[in-house]
């Protein structure tokens, strides 16, 4: 009896030494939809034996309730925009990287390494960056483009005709833009005109939709689509004869980040995936499948030579990029409701 006890609790010890190493080698990734091939995520695993799980989500607010309602302890890292890392962080969702944990920090580029966000990337690493406009089908209109009345104060000719992001800084920064207002601002005149104007604009708008802004463009269902730059580039590549816009008023640049997630289940395979990433010729893989810029060091003898006289990728001179500002919790309150009463 004593040596049956003894066997069976060392195979016991064995099936669950076995049971937890397993667990280990996976890897559990939140992610925006049709934004990293496949091929990358099949290399990494193949390098390294870690199994990869990705959910996906279509705008970073999605992604911040999500994490909220139950998905922290879920996933081991997520690819939030720059403003959502600073949110992210105030709110204690996000792990400190230590000093030397990731051997590849060095490949960031400079300008990427010490942001606002996050300051000596403590809790991140850059993915991609890029510009939130839209982009009009010439086959339908002819005139200038390069201004938000397109979006909020639309020609007859497309009037009914436009696919908004489901996302709500993008838009409110695009809004205010037009408006000529200050992000976050606490003038009552100016909320109020802000949220007047995005009720009178919303009758122009035929939908609110991010998982498939390109294949509207691409299908004819629209004829103005507010979309990510490399979105619309694949779009006009598989076709659609649209055109993307630099509105002078201004557009949304953004970076996204790979965040480390507080009690992430798989940490040091987070790590891992990180540094993965932090390799040129990974992150080319990622830039030449999305179509957008790296922030990494060494990536140009990687990258799809088309990239580099891309309409999308390449802005007019005098063009204005705006960062979404975090905006204090009364003045997000007022923006949640002016989100709120937007897509009633």
């Amino acid at each position: 009896m004593k040596n049956w006890i003894t066997t069976t609790a060392t195979a016991l010890a064995i099936a669950l030494g076995a049971s937890v190493a397993s667990a280990e080698e996976e890897l559990v990734v939140y992610h925006w939809f049709e934004y990293i091939p496949q091929e990358l995520l099949d290399k990494f695993t193949a390098e390294t034996g870690i199994k990869v799980t990705m959910d996906t989500y279509d705008s970073n607010e999605a992604m911040l309730a999500s994490l909220k309602a139950g998905g922290m302890g879920t996933y081991d890292v997520a690819v939030p925009g720059d403003y959502m890392v600073k949110i992210m962080t105030n709110e204690g969702m996000l792990d400190t990287i230590a000093e030397g944990e990731l051997k590849n920090k060095g490949n960031i580029m400079e300008q990427w390494l010490d942001v606002p966000f996050d300051p000596g990337r403590k809790h991140s690493i850059p993915y991609q960056w890029g510009s939130t406009s839209f982009m009009v089908n010439r086959d339908v209109y002819k005139g200038d483009i390069n201004t938000l009345a397109i979006l909020f104060d639309p020609p007859a000719e497309l009037s009914g005709k436009i696919n908004m992001l489901d996302s709500q800084g993008e838009v409110m920064l695009l809004a205010s833009l037009y408006l000529g207002i200050p992000q976050c601002s606490t003038d009552r005149a100016q909320l109020k005109a802000l949220n007047d104007m995005l009720l009178k604009a919303k009758q122009h708008w035929a939908s609110f939709n991010s998982d498939t802004a390109k294949e509207v463009l691409v299908s004819g269902d629209v004829a103005v689509g507010m979309i990510w730059n490399g979105f619309g580039a694949k779009a006009r590549e598989e076709g659609a004869n649209v055109e993307y816009a630099y509105p002078r008023e201004g557009f949304n640049v953004w970076m996204d980040n790979v965040v480390l997630l507080k009690d992430a289940p798989h940490r040091a395979n987070a790590l891992k995936f990180m540094d993965f990433l932090l390799e040129p010729e990974n992150m080319a893989a990622v830039t030449n499948y999305a179509r957008y810029a790296a922030g990494v060091k060494g990536v140009e003898p990687y990258l799809d030579p088309v990239l580099a006289t891309m309409p999308e990728q390449n802005p007019p001179e005098g063009a204005k990029g705006v960062f979404i500002e975090v905006c204090d919790e009364a003045v997000q309150k007022v923006y949640d409701q002016i989100w709120t009463n937007v897509k009633k």
